[in-house]
């Protein structure tokens, strides 16, 4: 504790303590449930009534259905391909833009920069961006979801503004060496640069990852859909998973899980890979975003 800062009295720790666990428990508790009724069985989704609560008969019913070959695992696999392709291609279109926009001999400097801030002003709205990808044929393809949305200029600006505080006779003494821009930033800038650049990755990772809007507008073929267009359509719109089955329960002779547990069980896969590689991205976010938004 800094020394100007008054030391908390017992009731504010107390009432510090009270807030944060409630805070703690609104975040939790939904989830909770969400997990509960997606490993839950049949009766014991009848018996709550919805959502369920009380932990009763449990069962992987539901996750063995969703990965048994199915709708969701394709949609699981597109998500996957398109978080991984479009967040290598977003780092490094951005560590590049990034780079030039740090440097203030760079050719067109200002008015590159001045082009990137104006961005955050105005935006072209949905229908001029449609005709873009329609004009350049992304229609009804996976680069629809990637190329519009390769650079944030958030993330571009925060980027630069870290390089910018990167010891300029650090640089300059790789190139008395003879090094080349580019190996200065493979071989200095982007080492030092870790922090930044997991954090610039994760925010990337996660907009691809839960990006449906897009989807919506550009894709016509179902199967190319990506698992936030199967969470929206099953889930949100509360279509069956097994439309056409009549009302049946069973499916070859064995007893299918509930249709709410399979609800469930898309959003808490839906989450997953958020939940794992966030706690591991989280130690950089003062390091990379603060520090960077704030130098230069």
């Amino acid at each position: 504790m800094n020394v100007w800062e008054e030391k908390p009295s017992r009731l504010g720790r107390l009432a510090k303590g009270a807030i944060l666990t409630a805070i703690a428990v609104c975040v939790l508790f939904p989830l909770y449930m969400v997990v509960l009724t997606s490993l839950s069985t049949q009766d014991a989704v009848a018996r709550a009534g919805g959502l369920v609560t009380v932990p009763g008969e449990l069962s992987l019913g539901a996750y063995q259905e969703l990965f048994s070959g199915g709708v969701v695992s394709r949609a699981a696999m597109v998500s996957v391909g398109i978080t991984v392709v479009g967040t290598l291609i977003s780092v490094t279109v951005t560590a590049l833009a990034a780079y030039g926009l740090s440097r203030p001999g760079s050719v067109m400097h200002r008015p590159l920069l001045f082009l990137v801030l104006l961005t955050f002003l105005f935006s072209p709205g949905i229908i001029p961006k449609y005709l873009l990808v329609s004009s350049i044929g992304l229609i009804d393809s996976y680069w629809a979801l990637i190329l519009p949305g390769a650079v944030a200029a958030f993330n571009l600006v925060v980027m630069r503004a870290f390089f910018m505080s990167i010891p300029q006779e650090v640089m300059d003494s790789a190139r008395i060496d003879g090094a080349s821009e580019f190996t200065v930033l493979r071989r200095i800038v982007l080492p030092m640069s870790k922090g930044v650049t997991a954090v610039i990755a994760m925010l990337y990772a996660v907009g691809y990852w839960n990006n449906f809007f897009d989807a919506v507008l550009y894709l016509n073929d179902n199967a190319k859909w990506p698992l936030q267009m199967v969470l929206r359509q099953y889930v949100l719109q509360g279509q069956s998973m097994f439309v056409g089955q009549g009302g049946d329960t069973t499916i070859a002779g064995r007893a299918l899980p509930p249709d709410l547990a399979i609800k469930m069980s898309i959003v808490v896969v839906a989450l997953l890979p958020v939940l794992v590689v966030y706690p591991f991205v989280q130690k950089h976010f003062t390091k990379g975003v603060i520090i960077g938004a704030i130098k230069g």
